[in-house]
């Protein structure tokens, strides 16, 4: 099971095309501290045309140029790293590239000019080639996942930096005017998943587990560098299915439906008016399916996608879900609420973040307190009491209601409550707009990540707001 996972993700990870192409119009290769080199070892000095080629990154990180018969004609390689090869001539300073250059064992780092050079013509004509030109120790490889030489990697895979955006002119533009970037190589959403799954084991919140690439997972990789000093390329697919082997397993797993599944008890529906939701007895979930998806950290959707044609409803089905591991422990001794981030991030006695959690927090109308304040309290499976003086009015709700506790509830499994009256950090009972939507002022995380992080607080806590 796991050769085969591997090799399946390791071969999307061997060619993945980015799917514009790298420029607009032939012209001067300007990609900060990088050039292109041919199959044997010349140096490229000008982009190829607009549409000719498409660009694929291989298992070593490299940037290799694939024409439109999936031949590779280059690669991309520091500067340094080819007057090193070459033993050839400095690079010209008005490319970008500085001389003075730092050698920081392979990573390929160099120093960028003070400002930005002059703007070339691209139209001018290209600089004559010779066969004089001194010739780079580059190996051509087959990128074919089947016969190809690319080797794999070693059992502790080295993290790269993730590779940076390819940039092209704008054609409606003028010369010298910031070049709009191409999106980020695409990965599948098992890949995504993968890496999504590895950052919630380790409580670097995603969020939803769907398979995409979004915001939330973006702030769960900066929060992983902040706490570890790694920057995790998410196309460095065999780093994380090795991290995943080696801590809870893969990513997906099998699960079998019981009786107790399909029992419930469940409601028809979440209603949205307040005096509605008071009549309940409980706000539980509405289906199986909703209740397996918070189970497995999954987005609904997704739950649905992985599963086609599945009734969640039948005790006894197997479906395919994530393996979402053990909760994350520690002593958590400050959090910090980052209104402009949409994040929390919990913090031990020694100053280490140890949990990151996508979150929404407060909006213009209701915002969220300023300053710092402390947890005084926890509640597991909170009740909810809706008081139009002090927080906010519903519709034509005038008079205190107790709405019931439950997942669906509108603090959702947990409340952790504040120093500032009516205040609090808690659950809600719709994760997958957690970190995209507004709240009535409080700090609200999916349920489980609401349940992880109140198993390290404590009263007392400092939690600080900021914009």
């Amino acid at each position: 099971m796991l050769t085969s996972t591997r090799f399946r993700f390791a071969a999307a990870a061997l060619a993945i095309a980015v799917s514009a192409p790298l420029a607009a119009n032939a012209g001067p290769y300007d990609r900060g501290g990088m050039v292109l080199v041919t199959t044997d070892g010349r140096l490229m000095r000008d982009m190829p045309e607009y549409g000719s080629v498409r660009v694929v990154i291989d298992t070593q990180g490299r940037r290799l140029l694939i024409d439109r018969s999936n031949t590779v004609i280059g690669f991309e390689i520091p500067a340094w790293q080819y007057r090193q090869q070459s033993g050839g001539p400095e690079i010209d300073r008005d490319r970008g590239w500085s001389q003075d250059r730092d050698y920081d064992g392979g990573l390929g780092r160099e120093t960028f000019p003070a400002a930005p050079p002059p703007p070339r013509d691209r139209f001018a004509t290209a600089e004559p080639r010779t066969d004089f030109e001194p010739r780079a120790s580059i190996e051509r490889r087959d990128l074919n996942p089947s016969t190809g030489t690319v080797p794999e990697r070693g059992n502790a895979p080295r993290i790269i930096e993730a590779p940076d955006l390819e940039t092209r002119p704008d054609n409606q533009g003028t010369a010298g005017e910031p070049s709009k970037p191409f999106a980020a190589p695409r990965l599948g959403k098992a890949e995504v998943a993968a890496l999504q799954v590895y950052l919630d084991r380790n409580g670097f919140s995603p969020g939803v587990i769907d398979g995409r690439m979004g915001s939330n997972v973006q702030k769960a990789l900066a929060a992983w560098r902040e706490a570890t000093g790694e920057r995790i390329d998410p196309t460095d697919t065999d780093l994380i299915l090795s991290r995943l082997a080696a801590d809870g397993g893969l990513a997906f797993t099998t699960y079998t439906i019981t009786a107790e599944d399909a029992a419930g008890p469940f409601i028809a529906s979440v209603p949205a008016d307040y005096a509605e939701k008071a009549k309940l007895e409980r706000l539980a979930f509405t289906s199986t399916q909703e209740m397996l998806a918070e189970r497995f950290h999954m987005d609904e959707r997704y739950l649905k996608e992985l599963n086609p044609g599945v009734d969640f409803s039948r005790p006894g089905v197997q479906i395919k879900v994530v393996s979402t591991g053990e909760k994350k422990s520690g002593i958590v001794t400050r959090i910090i609420a980052d209104k402009a981030r949409k994040q929390l991030r919990a913090y031990d006695a020694a100053g280490q973040l140890v949990a990151a959690y996508p979150a929404t927090i407060g909006s213009s109308s209701t915002p969220s307190p300023t300053g710092e304040v402390t947890i005084e309290r926890i509640a597991r499976n909170p009740g909810y009491t809706y008081n139009p003086k002090i927080n906010f009015k519903q519709g034509d709700n005038d008079r205190i209601l107790e709405v019931p506790p439950g997942p669906n509830g509108p603090v959702g499994s947990v409340w952790i409550a504040l120093s500032k009256p009516t205040y609090g950090i808690h659950g809600t009972p719709e994760p997958s707009k957690i970190g995209k939507t507004s709240s009535n002022g409080c700090v609200r995380l999916t349920n489980w990540d609401a349940e992880e992080l109140a198993g390290m607080v404590a009263p007392g806590v400092s939690v600080s707001f900021v914009e």
